[in-house]
């Protein structure tokens, strides 16, 4: 769910050129959004509930999203020439996970859109909001225009929020993450530079707070947008290269894959036979 190449973007609130920071830690977050993932799901469709290990869940469990959105958006904003596209690419692999999505056992038997969909649209509506204003500041689209398309935005965002898997919260959670990762990457010594970053960042961790029940969740969901902003700020440049670099191959099946096994898995133990 991550961009291979590189290229510049104008920030949201600069028509300037952005420097580019380091992306050696999306290669370690791949490795970690994965295993936090799976071992989520593991525990609340596969192994026996009597195990009692909802607090994995809970806690190593939160971790995913958050570092999957916050890849997303970190490549969005430094890593891609064209984030639509990105956001397609993404979509396309939430298309192939969707019917054995549909498969796991859950507690209501509304139809939701698995969380591919939620990442791909995130990214396209921060996208669409930075070119927006990126056309407002350089004089080729009129204020009209401007809140016109903002309506939009926002109309498409509230309807689609009641069917992607973590709702209105996760949606706007890309968006965000690319104005906070654009404006602590610009941070300059300046004490109006150094306000205006942190609070960019507040919105992130104020989302980010709830989008959980349980304080549990909450405080490690936190504390992965805290990681990841603390990375934009400049710490991005002291991760080393990851040693194993993960296979393409693996990133991309990984999540329509797992999700098969275990809708496999399910239907041979007999509890999807109902």
């Amino acid at each position: 769910m991550t961009e291979q190449t590189a290229a510049h973007l104008s920030p949201i609130a600069d028509t300037r050129e952005t420097s580019r920071p380091s992306s050696h830690w999306t290669a370690w977050g791949q490795w970690l959004a994965l295993f936090t993932m799976t071992v989520d799901h593991l525990t609340r469709y596969v192994l026996p509930g009597d195990w009692d290990l909802n607090w994995a869940g809970s806690s190593i469990g939160r971790i995913a999203f958050p570092l999957f959105a916050a890849m997303v958006a970190w490549h969005g904003l430094f890593n891609t020439r064209n984030p639509l596209r990105y956001s397609w690419r993404i979509l396309i692999i939430g298309l192939a996970a969707q019917i054995p999505y549909m498969m796991m056992p859950r507690a209501s038997d509304a139809f939701i859109l698995n969380v591919c969909f939620t990442l791909a649209s995130g990214l396209a509506i921060g996208a669409l909001v930075r070119q927006g204003w990126q056309h407002y500041q350089q004089q080729t689209i009129g204020f009209g225009w401007l809140v016109f398309s903002a309506g939009l935005v926002v109309t498409v965002w509230y309807l689609l929020g009641f069917w992607v898997e973590y709702g209105h919260n996760g949606l706007l959670l890309i968006p965000l993450f690319m104005f906070a990762m654009q404006a602590l990457n610009g941070t300059h010594e300046a004490l109006k530079s150094r306000l205006w970053a942190g609070l960019a960042a507040f919105p992130v961790l104020w989302i980010a707070g709830q989008m959980n029940a349980s304080d549990m969740a909450k405080s490690f969901t936190v504390a992965t947008c805290v990681v990841v902003l603390v990375l934009a700020a400049g710490a991005a440049q002291r991760i080393p290269p990851v040693a194993l670099a993960m296979p393409r191959r693996l990133w991309l099946a990984w999540y329509p894959g797992h999700f098969a096994l275990i809708a496999l898995w399910l239907l041979l133990s007999g509890q999807l036979a109902g």
